[in-house]
């Protein structure tokens, strides 16, 4: 990778007041609205008992108490009572096995990252419950069975340590240096363990760099430095939990001696030093400031000299350093000397580096600008071309760029055609790049990148992992309220009737400018579409499908449109006759649980199952939760009048109406998830079981914000969700769901 990157302010989302408003929430539905206004119709405003709760009162606050005896006692409960519904259903079993062997199987794709001359794997199956980090060179990965060299064994460094250690990677310098920086978590949480590892040895080094568990990261100077930032404490973390301070770490010193280089704000998300390595071996140290999730300060760090800001734009994102130029992505409107050449939202830019660390003086030249239609994938550095993955209505493609002295020249590299693209192994001392091929009913395969021929050639694939004959992916088109049109991909049966009785699941995402795109999964395929199912992605606004202005329409107080987006789709699918409310299932997770469960409170007419993975539904707290205070810029603040009454308007958990016809909904999160708060779950469930509603929850006691720290658990999880779904949209009878 050219950017090694020790934790960038997209990993921190994904991606989870006072006085919000003069009205309450029953005065606030006493107002005259219209239904176009709502996404509601009268039958559904009229005569709303919604639940009062104050949020500097809150009286399920003990359920925020993360890891409080009678919070845990109550979830373990609640997992009794769900596990009887859905593990004792005949069919979980048989589900359960089915994922299980799909996610331990040994034919999957080796994925790993390419840098001196090997491929670097993580692996789990079957007899690697946590892991194995392990490498083959390049030649013996392009065989059919490459010949793997364990470096680190994560199940036997768990059983010596009495720790269940979950893998987050390593960064390491070149081969010359020998050395890396593994990064370990206790249970999959965001707060990791840091400790300095001898590739030679294969052992962890004696008296090495180690950091205290902490949000945060290192990043490499040379051999005998680091850059470290850690939120170890209030006082060395920001508001939203994560550093702010960046320190300067000298081998042989001991932590709390680290110089420091460069402090923030406590209101900033936090600061994260990165390396940038280009040609040569060149390399530069810098930084981003997150000062909200969507505008950066950027930081440059010449050896010798003290920080210097960079002149970007707020919202920017650096991406590469190719033949000296910095290249990097604005997600607004920009012009440089506020005089000149203006270059739109979306755009790819770059300008030389080290000329304008040496003279102050910026040319800014412009690289690709992504039409209305298309949005920017990933970026990469090589030995001969930055490559450039640009999707065209949700399709990818791969463009090679180069550089010369009469500006930037573009030339497009041959890709599989209709499929979901992703870039990696990019490096710039080298001309070898990996492209990922997938689609929702094609295998992943991963083709090699010859570089410098423009070409692409078949290395692996995984097997079908489910029927696919009969058949069939359409992208569809609804209309939102306001005009704009919102693609849709069904995959269903070829010979559907469209009646209305096709059980059908509908997915969404819709916030941080996150794409969703066709993807394969086995799973999904022997669980749902094996069985008659039908599936739905919905590229609803918030999402970056079509660029920053796809997301930026539904920012914070604007958000409604994001869920009016997904209740035209829905009600678009109810109209062709694909399904029916009674066969209708919703599913999101973490944005998405918010998501999911605003159209559990809004549109509960349109579903039979609504599910809400490791969600936000408490948006009225959801700020002093965790990272929450992160995603002000996504959601808005709470505390601010004008936005609280918005999020008041929208939050699920103040939202809910004592006497409203409700689906069921099935809530699961986890324990150890220290990016959205399980909190938001517990009390929208217990808040279900005191109204009589019906609901599911589960809490994986570990496991992190993917809700599963193994592949087993993965299975479960898996298995339950799929139950659950069979039981409301498949079976003849579907079973009604009780409170508490």
């Amino acid at each position: 990778m050219t950017l090694r990157i020790a934790m960038s302010v997209a990993a921190a989302a994904l991606l989870a007041a006072c006085n919000p408003s003069t009205e309450t929430a029953n005065e606030a539905d006493e107002t005259e609205t219209t239904e176009a206004e709502t996404g509601m119709t009268d039958n559904q405003t009229a005569e709303r008992d919604i639940v009062a709760i104050d949020p500097e009162n809150d009286p399920r606050i003990w359920l925020e108490e993360v890891e409080g005896e009678q919070a845990l006692d109550w979830a373990r409960a609640q997992n009794e009572r769900t596990f009887a519904r859905l593990q004792d259903d005949p069919r979980f079993e048989a589900f359960y096995q089915q994922a299980l062997e799909i996610y331990q199987s040994e034919d999957r794709i080796p994925y790993g990252s390419y840098r001196d001359g090997h491929i670097y794997n993580f692996w789990q199956d079957a007899a690697n419950t946590h892991g194995l980090w392990r490498r083959a060179t390049l030649e013996s990965y392009e065989t059919d069975s490459p010949e793997w060299e364990v470096i680190l064994d994560l199940d036997a460094l768990s059983e010596e340590e009495g720790i269940n250690w979950v893998w987050r990677g390593a960064d390491c310098l070149s081969p010359e240096n020998l050395r890396c920086m593994i990064t370990l978590s206790d249970g999959g949480r965001d707060a990791a363990h840091r400790r300095e590892f001898d590739m030679q040895t294969r052992s962890f080094v004696e008296d090495g760099f180690v950091t205290p568990e902490a949000k945060g990261g290192v990043a490499w100077v040379d051999q005998d430095t680091l850059l470290v930032m850690l939120a170890t404490s209030p006082e060395t973390s920001t508001e939203s939990g994560y550093p702010y301070i960046v320190r300067r770490w000298e081998r042989g010193t001991p932590l709390e001696d680290a110089v420091e280089v460069l402090r923030g704000d406590t209101s900033d998300v936090g600061v994260w030093a990165f390396r940038t390595e280009g040609t040569g071996g060149a390399h530069h140290m810098m930084v981003s400031e997150a000062n909200t999730f969507y505008d950066t300060t950027w930081w440059a760090l010449p050896e010798g000299r003290d920080p210097v800001q960079l002149p970007l734009p707020a919202k920017s994102s650096i991406q590469s350093l190719y033949d000296g130029q910095l290249v990097f992505t604005i997600e607004e409107e920009w012009s440089p000397d506020g005089a000149g050449e203006t270059f739109p939202q979306g755009a790819l830019l770059s300008f030389g580096y080290q000329n304008w660390l040496d003279t102050g003086e910026i040319a800014v030249e412009t690289v690709f600008i992504a039409g209305e239609r298309e949005s920017i994938g990933g970026v990469g550095a090589t030995a001969s071309a930055l490559l450039v993955q640009i999707d065209a209505n949700v399709v990818g493609g791969l463009s090679a760029f180069t550089h010369g002295g009469d500006g930037w020249t573009r030339e497009d590299v041959e890709t599989p055609a209709n499929m979901t693209l992703g870039l990696t192994g990019t490096g710039p001392d080298h001309d070898v790049a990996f492209l990922n091929a997938q689609g929702f009913l094609t295998p992943d395969s991963l083709y090699r990148v010859n570089v410098a021929e423009r070409t692409t050639s078949p290395l692996k694939s995984t097997p079908e992992r489910f029927d696919t004959e009969g058949l069939v992916v359409e992208q569809r088109e609804a209309q939102s309220p306001d005009g704009t049109m919102i693609p849709y991909f069904v995959v269903r049966r070829e010979d559907t009737v469209m009646d209305g009785t096709t059980p059908t699941l509908l997915y969404a995402y819709g916030g941080f400018q996150v794409s969703i795109t066709p993807s394969y999964s086995g799973v999904r395929g022997r669980l749902w579409l094996d069985r008659g199912g039908a599936y739905v992605v919905a590229n609803i606004r918030g999402g970056g499908e079509f660029g920053p202005a796809w997301h930026q329409a539904g920012l914070t107080m604007n958000r409604q449109r994001i869920y009016d987006d997904l209740i035209a789709v829905a009600e678009d699918m109810i109209d062709t006759g694909l399904t029916s409310p009674r066969h209708l299932g919703v599913y999101g997770g973490s944005n998405g649980g918010l998501l999911t469960g605003v159209m559990y409170t809004q549109r509960p007419d349109l579903w039979n199952a609504v599910v809400s993975a490791v969600p936000l539904l408490d948006m009225l707290r959801f700020d002093r939760l965790l990272a929450g205070a992160s995603w002000v810029g996504e959601y808005g603040s709470p505390s601010n009048p004008d936005e609280g009454a918005f999020l008041q308007s929208i939050s699920p958990y103040h939202n809910v109406d004592a006497n409203g016809d409700y689906p069921e909904i099935y809530l699961f999160t986890s324990t150890a998830d220290d990016r959205v708060h399980p909190g938001h779950a517990r009390k929208f469930a217990h808040l279900l079981s005191e109204t009589g509603h019906p609901y599911l929850y589960y809490e994986n006691i570990e496991g992190g914000h993917s809700a599963a720290a193994n592949l087993p658990e993965l299975a479960r999880r898996d298995a339950m969700l799929y139950v659950f779904l069979t039981q409301k949209l498949m079976d003849e009878t579907a079973p009604e769901g009780s409170a508490d």
